[in-house]
């Protein structure tokens, strides 16, 4: 399909990985946006690059060391992460994860609490210790979601944003364009990597895609002095320390949201003030350090809490990640550019992706499992 139009709807860090590795293939890329490239979940994350679990695994951990030069553009990506231990239990599940990443060829080292400590030296003295991985590592969702962007303009794909698909036009089995407030857009091929407004889209065309969305939220503090090793995880939460020393973190409790029309949510003073307590509990030697700024975004969730990477309906391309899109986005861009240009990803078995293992889902899955918005629940 070189040289073919393809139209991504989606602006965020899925999409544009998407529609960087088209461009590089040969195809003529528009991406659509209802807003502004990455302005959800994409730049407010906390930017780790360490999946084990997804297929997607091996080429997320080849490719994120290359992605400075090979977008040309600067992620900030820093190979390396220390997960740390409170509990006992915690410990255990830590080092079970250590066996099994050995196993599969990684190295990473056991580390008692004062190895831990003096890889992050604003750790808490009542750490038990945990795990150095030597791969992975975490990067700036900023930055990425930005240099993804301009390394697709520089292939020449367009990137509309303000724009958002209203919906797909098909014909038969294939969709023939994108209809949106400035005309139709038409095109031989539509990856569609929304959120949680995917399912809303496919829903025209007659494709159930079950999610659910859900707000993430992330604080940041005043730069603090820097860490050996700045990508920390523990207490339940996710994060990094910024190149200027800054710790932004995350962890939930996410709040089940209606994916209609409106704003962006905000973030809530109760659960930043829930992620600071726990900042200053996993780092209390920075417990001072004040707040200065907070993000929300939404994430989309599917009943399994995997991703849906899959071709269907002729012409048509799902990418959806439920809640792991930034850490896995070359590889996930890699696998849905195999999908449009050649219908299987080239480098894994993806097929526990696609969306038929849905097939007999009950159709109250959300009630089953408590997925309400807050103001039902």
């Amino acid at each position: 399909m070189s040289g073919s139009n393809v139209v991504v709807i989606g602006a965020g860090v899925t999409g544009l990985s998407t529609a960087w590795w088209l461009a590089r293939s040969g195809a003529s890329v528009t991406v659509l946006d209802k807003g502004v490239v990455g302005w959800e979940a994409s730049s407010r994350n906390g930017g780790g690059a360490s999946h084990y679990h997804s297929p997607l695994f091996q080429e997320e951990q080849r490719l994120w060391p290359m992605m400075d030069e090979l977008l040309g553009y600067p992620t900030e990506y820093q190979r390396g992460r220390v997960i740390a231990a409170m509990t006992e239990k915690q410990l255990t599940h830590y080092h079970y994860m250590a066996d099994m990443f050995l196993e599969l060829g990684y190295a990473v080292d056991r580390i008692d609490p004062h190895q831990a400590i003096a890889f992050s030296p604003l750790l808490s003295d009542a750490n038990l210790g945990g795990i150095h991985l030597h791969f992975g590592g975490h990067a700036n969702p900023q930055r990425t979601v930005q240099a993804y962007a301009w390394a697709t303009q520089d292939l020449g794909g367009r990137i509309l944003q303000n724009t958002p698909a209203l919906r797909l036009v098909a014909e038969g089995d294939r969709v023939t364009g994108v209809e949106t407030a400035q005309g139709l857009i038409g095109c031989d091929a539509v990856v569609v990597a929304a959120g949680p407004q995917t399912a809303v889209l496919l829903a025209g065309i007659g494709i159930d895609l079950p999610l659910s969305a859900a707000r993430a939220e992330m604080i940041i503090t005043e730069p603090a002095p820097l860490m050996p090793v700045g990508g920390v995880d523990g207490n339940g939460l996710y994060g990094r320390q910024t190149l200027r020393g800054n710790l932004a973190y995350g962890g939930g409790p996410h709040e089940w949201l209606d994916t209609g029309p409106g704003s962006p949510p905000r973030p809530t003073s109760p659960l930043s003030r829930n992620l600071a307590r726990r900042v200053a509990v996993l780092f209390p030697k920075a417990a001072k350090l004040r707040v200065i700024r907070s993000w929300a975004g939404v994430v989309e969730n599917t009943p399994d809490g995997r991703p849906v990477l899959d071709r269907v309906h002729g012409n048509v391309t799902i990418g959806v990640m439920s809640g792991v899109g930034f850490g896995l986005s070359p590889a996930s861009g890699h696998a849905l550019r195999d999908l449009v240009m050649d219908g299987q990803c080239s480098f894994a078995e993806i097929g526990k992706l696609k969306l038929d293992r849905f097939q007999g889902l009950a159709p109250d899955w959300r009630e089953q499992r408590g997925w309400f918005p807050a103001a039902l629940a």
